[in-house]
């Protein structure tokens, strides 16, 4: 019975954000045009209906959704009603602990399996658990705490996408704006091609080029701009808006429609529009911001003689929608709880159900590391996210990889769950802390170890109030290596 009451809200979570989907490209002022990939509805058919409510334990989302689409077809009334609070969603299993999982990130880095690791875990709206393990730097050791700052890699992809939400919430953009409205001397290797990519496809991959589209020349310090200009060269691997091709060149041409339609760089913009509102104080963009941090994380390379600190590279920062954005553990938990839909006067509920569906299928996702291979149902990317079937369960999702750096981010909406972890060193194994918790998280047997440490020792749980010291640190060696492992992913 109980299996069946959660399939039911599922269902009913699901099919409330399709239908406010809907509602939105079709009848909202902001967006008149559909997203290239939602279904056709007619609109007169939209208006005239009246949507059921769902029960009182549906999730927030679908709430929200119903609210929306019931104040869509009221659009000419002066006083639409609000939208109802948000119940509680569905609660967590019953042995999910922090503490346990607060210990599998102290035990990686007190083995010295990575340096230092960041790590953020929010629930109901509540942060769970905001902190650093580990240290910056192997040469200098000094420990990482909640407010030492990581690269995010293509984590910051996220902001993107929801930073150009926030300029079609404003009107000052649309979904289906085309690339070239803004900036008309953009080309392609086939002339009307450039003239058909909107916003979305942007944001979704679907720009029509093969895959990482000149990613090598950004590893070989060529400027973006001149990168921009030699896409009028690039193979074309489908029309825009038909398939599926990750991109960092490409999508980054979004920070020069926030530039064009603002008047302000997009750097700017987005601290104005989402660092300051939700407190992300230790947050910036670019290798500066970075550097000029109170306390930030070495990226470091592992050699034979164990791992070394390198300087960070400029290049990825050089595409700053793509991979250009700084945090901590404790902006991350801001910013985890702006997308599980509690920062509603920054990020609102329909905003985040649009960013959060998907566009385009990548089934290539569901063959990738040993969780997503064992895991995921369905994999997809909506705007600046990815969007997984995890076990039978949505799941929001983005990684970043770039040189001595490594980090997740994820979102289970029905259990308004959400987890980051960050760290530095060219390592997967902390990624096994995602699954892990996720797994928990949800009720799954705990017969598959994504971690390969013993976490069920009582002495490895730690006071959050009192971080454990960082363990001494074999390796003395500092470098200014430069070499790259890892692109944006």
């Amino acid at each position: 019975m109980k299996d069946d009451a959660t399939r039911r809200v599922r269902a009913i979570w699901r099919i409330g954000t399709t239908a406010f989907l809907l509602t939105l490209t079709l009848g909202s002022a902001a967006q008149q045009g559909p997203l290239r990939g939602t279904l056709p509805a007619p609109a007169a058919s939209l208006a005239a209906a009246e949507p059921t409510a769902p029960p009182a334990n549906a999730p927030a989302s679908a709430m929200a959704a119903t609210a929306a689409l019931k104040s869509s077809t009221q659009l000419s009334s002066p006083a639409a009603e609000p939208l109802p609070p948000a119940p509680l969603a569905m609660p967590l299993a019953e042995d999910f602990d922090v503490r346990r999982f607060e210990a599998m990130a102290q035990q990686l880095v007190a083995d010295q399996r990575v340096p230092g690791i960041a790590m953020a875990i929010v629930h109901n709206g509540q942060v769970l658990s905001a902190r650093g393990y580990g240290v910056t730097d192997v040469q200098a050791a000094e420990p990482v705490d909640a407010h030492t700052v990581f690269r995010l890699a293509s984590l910051s992809k996220g902001f993107a996408g929801t930073m150009a939400g926030l300029l079609v919430n404003d009107g000052t953009l649309r979904w289906d704006s085309k690339l070239t409205q803004y900036l008309p001397g953009f080309r392609l290797r086939d002339p009307e091609a450039a003239g058909r990519i909107t916003v979305a496809d942007l944001l979704s991959h679907r720009v029509g080029l093969n895959h990482h589209a000149y990613d090598r020349q950004v590893e070989a310090y060529v400027d973006y701009r001149t990168l921009t200009t030699k896409l009028a060269d690039a193979p074309m691997a489908c029309q825009p808006g038909t398939c599926y091709r990750y991109q960092n060149v490409a999508f980054s041409l979004i920070g020069d429609i926030v530039f064009a339609a603002t008047g302000d760089f997009y750097d700017q913009e987005v601290q104005r529009r989402i660092f300051k509102p939700l407190g992300m104080n230790d947050a910036s963009l670019g290798l500066d911001g970075i550097t000029s941090s109170a306390s930030w994380a070495r990226p470091h390379v592992r050699t034979r003689g164990g791992w070394v600190s390198v300087m960070p590279k400029s290049t990825y920062y050089e595409l700053a929608p793509a991979a250009g954005v700084n945090a901590s553990a404790s902006d991350m938990a801001q910013w985890l709880l702006a997308q599980t839909g509690h920062r509603a006067d920054v990020v609102s509920a329909p905003l985040l159900a649009t960013l959060h569906s998907p566009l385009v299928d990548t089934p290539g996702e569901i063959r990738g590391s040993s969780w997503r291979r064992d895991r995921l149902g369905a994999a997809g990317y909506g705007l600046g996210w990815r969007v997984y079937d995890y076990a039978g369960h949505d799941l929001v999702f983005h990684g970043g990889a770039v040189q001595g750096y490594r980090g997740l981010i994820a979102m289970l909406p029905e259990r308004d769950l959400g987890i980051a972890v960050l760290w530095n060193g060219e390592s997967s194994l902390p990624s096994g802390l995602l699954p892990t918790i996720l797994d928990r998280a949800i009720g799954m047997p705990a017969n598959q170890r994504w971690l390969d440490i013993d976490f069920d020792d009582p002495t490895l749980f730690v006071d959050a109030d009192s971080p454990r010291e960082p363990q001494p640190q074999k390796n003395k060696i500092g470098s200014n290596a430069t070499r790259a492992t890892a692109a944006p992913n």
